[in-house]
């Protein structure tokens, strides 16, 4: 397996210092971070390298004056269809029967939500959760019932056969049937976003295949609703990623948005809910978790318990990536 990324070249005081010019996005602004400095709306963040390209169609909806909600569903859409991908969508590495199941969650700025899990063989599970939002009174759908419901609403059934490249991991991985996750290694990683729009809305999406080599019918943080991701448009948004479990115990993303309404900055918010996830996890060496925030004002953070969470940042100045503060 390879490493989820190499880390960004430099030091996380120059990746937050002022950058100005004009680019491709557009007029300049200045890009603050973890200094605490505004950033201007709008403004798009997503977990992990892969964030880079979601930002880009997801910056493409805000940049026109879009909606926050159509940004992070189209955003992480485009991370659905990688087939390089091994940690989100149908090209990810299995459960332990070879399987792929797949979780996600939206939220607008109204508090209206929706969410899949354990969903099999539909291309965008993120698609899916939204019209779950929509059409349904319903949050949360699951198994062979969210599969009907996405056939039902015109989703194609896709192939049960894996990709290459996750079929040849499984192959591997049945030799010694060994279930123990390495940190910042590609097999409990997703995709948060998290988005302020021109008109000051907020709203968040989550979605992932969960742990490789999971028990079927395992569901993590990603598709619940305050654990992987949770929207507070008089606050602010947040989202998490790694090892689901964790952060499920503490409500995490919930945390994050009630430690932020208490008048904590976007990192240090993050840092108060890792602290908080040590203290029910005592295991905590073994993982990796990382929060990422989001406040009204347009000023974020992040923060994660082992160094290596990275994350992207697109706002009118660029698409950058960022490494997080650790507590380890």
């Amino acid at each position: 397996m390879t490493t989820r990324r190499k880390f960004i070249q430099g030091s996380a005081l120059l990746s937050v210092l002022t950058l100005s010019g004009v680019s491709k996005w557009g007029k300049a602004l200045t890009l603050a971070g973890q200094a605490g400095l505004p950033v201007r709306k709008p403004v798009v963040l997503s977990t992990w390298d892969h964030g880079l390209a979601a930002n880009e169609a997801a910056w493409k909806i805000l940049a026109a004056n879009g909606k926050a909600l159509d940004a992070v569903e189209k955003g992480v859409m485009v991370t659905e269809a990688d087939i390089r991908n091994l940690s989100v969508g149908l090209s990810a590495l299995p459960d332990r029967d070879g399987i792929v199941t797949l979780d996600a969650s939206i939220m607008d700025e109204k508090g209206r939500c929706g969410a899949v899990a354990c969903l099999e063989r539909i291309k965008h599970p993120i698609a899916v959760a939204r019209m779950v939002m929509e059409k349904t009174p319903h949050v949360l759908m699951v198994g062979s019932g969210a599969q009907k419901f996405a056939l039902d609403n015109g989703f194609p059934l896709e192939s049960e056969k894996l990709s290459p490249e996750a079929e040849k991991q499984y192959k591997a991985w049945l030799k010694t049937s060994q279930y123990k996750p390495i940190i910042n290694i590609e097999n409990h990683d997703t995709i948060g976003m998290i988005a302020l729009d021109a008109d000051g809305n907020l709203s968040g999406s989550c979605t992932t295949s969960g742990l490789a080599y999971k028990m079927h019918g395992r569901v993590g943080d990603s598709p619940i609703i305050g654990a992987g991701m949770y929207v507070d448009n008089e606050v602010g948004a947040a989202c998490a990623t790694g090892l689901g479990e964790t952060v499920l115990r503490i409500c995490g993303s919930y945390l994050v948005v009630e430690l932020m309404r208490q008048g904590l900055s976007p990192m240090e918010a993050c840092r108060k809910a890792v602290e908080r996830l040590m203290a029910k996890n005592p295991d905590y060496k073994d993982v990796q978790v990382g929060f990422l925030a989001l406040n009204k004002k347009g000023e974020h953070g992040a923060y994660s318990l082992q160094k290596g969470f990275s994350y992207a940042l697109a706002d009118a100045t660029g698409n950058k990536m960022f490494d997080a503060k650790s507590k380890l």
